[in-house]
């Protein structure tokens, strides 16, 4: 099997192309992986500020499916 040297080219540039996805792939997920748990974070961050402000006033949440 001979292969010509576009041949050749044509293979490495397939392989830095497929390389170049993989790490910018990796990236992105990495992204939304952060991004969901910073996220999550502030949620649980104003949900404790909200809770804190209602004490402080005496409001006291509903505990039931009926207040």
């Amino acid at each position: 099997m001979n292969l010509e040297p576009q041949q050749i080219f044509q293979l490495v540039s397939l392989l830095a192309v497929l390389a170049l996805f993989s790490i910018s792939l990796r990236g992105q997920i990495n992204y939304a992986r952060w991004f969901r748990k910073w996220e999550a974070d502030r949620k649980a961050r104003r949900d404790a500020e909200l809770q804190a402000e209602a004490r402080e006033r005496g409001d006291q949440p509903p505990k039931g499916p009926w207040g």
